[in-house]
């Protein structure tokens, strides 16, 4: 999609107007009042040319001349009033614009497949999202239409220029031969220059979030100085993309203020002499060229500057276009809704690989069987989480089927495979929101006696109740305030009033202190009570218990079975649990 060789790409630019379809009749307005500024102002250098000509060389005349300042005087009150009303309406089009395109690309985003998150980075897309949307919307207020605007009041100074004298309106053009070629150098590189811009931008937004994010990391082995200069690197060259257009900007504007003022030296040397001989110039038609003549160049400078606002919400648009256009969503084409399943969940010769050759499941098979506890177990990177990324449908499997009740989980509607299935994971991610809405998750059909109703029945209504305002308690960004246990006893919480078929934890007890142990795992029996129940743990001694028990190993089954029917064997599994239990008694 990138052409840095074009000044302007207008396919990307038909895009951003087809975001204008709803608000036509503004657009239309904004082109109406455009036009209209473009004859209002030309006209007052032909109004001057006269007065001067006829009311104080020729036939000096006082009152008339009074009737012609009045009459300018009007016009740029007009010419103000038309002003206001456009910029409202062309800043209301921009601002309506990026408004519907973040919501589309919003949107976009909470469809596409978890791959795509594994390698975009969130600071790339947060400045896509955010800061590349709002330059959009300067093509519409400071672009596209002063553009337009401009062009048309060009048009209209060089027809008015020959109208008045075709003679002076050549002299006037001899320098623009020299203009269009530094416009013609000036667009090429500052594309080239903004593009840079914008993904400096992008860099410094992704690094910055990372680091924050991951700043206990940082800190606790001390790579504060070193990663200050890798941002300071970073920073450096951010600077030297902005100061690589700021060249090229103080570079052309020089350029085209000494061409006007050759230009205006070339009509004052030519007109002066025509007037001095008695020749066909009048001194209003000497005045009324040197104003066109400004009003020329102005437009000139306006359209360079303009150019570049809109070569940016281009630039900008162009980043955006490449989220909507990346085309990688979960196929959902299931048309089978059910109110209730059991749960009963098979994987028949599932094959499956996150990059193309690297399988975590060559051929595996395995049942789960349903309203049982059943615990996924074995080494860092055996496939143990990749079960539940298939399961869930985050990731899609290449060969083989996964089925649930008998029936494959693509033929499921996404939504309605999603709505049987929750996960509870050590990692809990909380909103900056009171604990109602994160309960809730926003959803106004939850009300809040319903809320308090079921951290009664799990038994963390005191634990809520103790926090200052409650409820209504603000858990900071990603639940700060709150400890690991305590997130998690939220999380319990929302999981219950969804009241799903398959309950999925994910290491979701480990890392927490006895009490809250306790609580969690009062509040885990009776949210678990009667549902197919998975449990990926790396602690063993908290899946004794459990109905059934998978052992993987470099994406292969290798055992299943109960704690002590693997135990008996003296496999993989019990010698996994006899280490554990020796270094805990140490």
């Amino acid at each position: 999609m990138s052409n840095t060789g074009k000044a302007i790409d207008f396919n990307l630019l038909s895009r951003v107007l087809s975001f204008t379809r709803p608000y036509r009749k503004l657009l239309y307005s904004a082109i109406f009042l455009s036009v209209i500024l473009s004859f209002v102002s030309p006209v007052r250098p032909l109004l001057i040319n006269y007065a001067v000509d006829n009311y104080i060389i020729e036939s000096p005349n006082i009152s008339f001349l009074w009737n012609m300042c009045v009459l300018l005087v009007g016009l740029l009150f007009v010419e103000a009033i038309v002003q206001f009303i456009y910029i409202y309406v062309a800043t209301l089009i921009g601002q309506h614009v990026i408004k519907d395109m973040r919501s589309k690309v919003y949107n976009h985003i909470l469809k596409l497949k978890m791959s795509f998150f594994d390698r975009t980075p969130i600071g790339a897309l947060v400045t896509r999202t955010v800061s590349d949307i709002e330059t959009i919307a300067d093509i519409f207020s400071q672009g596209l239409f002063v553009i337009i605007g401009e062009l048309l009041k060009l048009s209209v100074i060089i027809c008015m220029m020959f109208y008045t004298d075709w003679k002076l309106a050549i002299m006037s053009m001899i320098s623009i031969p020299i203009l269009l070629v530094a416009t013609a150098w000036f667009k090429k590189n500052i594309k080239r220059s903004f593009q840079d811009v914008r993904s400096q931008v992008s860099k410094i937004n992704t690094f910055v979030q990372e680091h924050i994010t991951g700043m206990n990391v940082v800190q606790i082995f001390n790579r504060e100085v070193a990663e200050y200069h890798k941002f300071k690197k970073i920073n450096d060259q951010h600077l030297s993309a902005n100061l690589k257009s700021i060249f090229y900007y103080s570079v052309f504007f020089p350029v085209v203020e000494i061409l006007s003022a050759l230009s205006i030296g070339i009509i004052i040397w030519y007109g002066g002499v025509a007037i001095l001989e008695q020749k066909d110039v009048t001194l209003g038609e000497l005045i009324a060229f040197i104003l066109y003549i400004y009003m020329m160049f102005r437009p000139i400078r306006q359209l360079a500057d303009r150019f570049n606002v809109l070569q940016m919400g281009i630039v900008g648009s162009e980043r955006v276009f490449k989220i909507l256009d990346t085309d990688e969503f979960i196929e959902d084409q299931g048309e089978v809704n059910r109110n209730k399943i059991t749960g009963n969940i098979t994987f028949q010769n599932v094959k499956f690989a996150y990059k193309s050759d690297q399988w975590v499941f060559k051929d595996i098979s395995l049942n789960i069987p349903s309203g049982k506890q059943t615990a996924i177990v074995g080494d860092t990177g055996s496939g143990k989480t990749s079960i539940i990324n298939l399961l869930c449908r985050f990731y899609e499997y290449q060969f083989g089927s996964i089925f649930i009740d008998e029936i494959d989980i693509r033929n499921y509607s996404l939504y309605n495979l999603r709505s049987h299935i929750s996960i509870i994971q050590q990692d809990v991610h909380l909103f900056s929101s009171s604990i109602i809405d994160n309960v809730r998750l926003f959803d106004p059909d939850i009300s809040r006696n319903s809320i308090i109703q079921a951290s009664k029945d799990i038994g963390i209504d005191d634990f809520i109740t103790k926090l200052p305002g409650g409820y209504d308690y603000i858990v900071g960004e990603r639940g700060v305030t709150l400890s690991t246990g305590q997130r998690q006893l939220i999380s319990f919480l929302r999981i219950y009033l969804r009241n799903p078929s398959v309950l999925i934890l994910d290491e979701a007890t480990s890392s927490i202190d006895t009490h809250t142990e306790g609580l969690l795992q009062n509040a885990l029996d009776k949210i678990s009570a009667g549902k197919t129940t998975i449990v990926i743990a790396h602690r063993l001694s908290t899946i004794v218990s459990s109905d059934n028990i998978i052992v993987l190993e470099k994406g292969e089954l290798i055992e299943q079975g109960s704690h002590t029917d693997l135990m008996s064997i003296n496999g993989k599994y019990a010698q996994m649990y006899k280490t554990q239990l020796s270094s805990n008694e140490k």
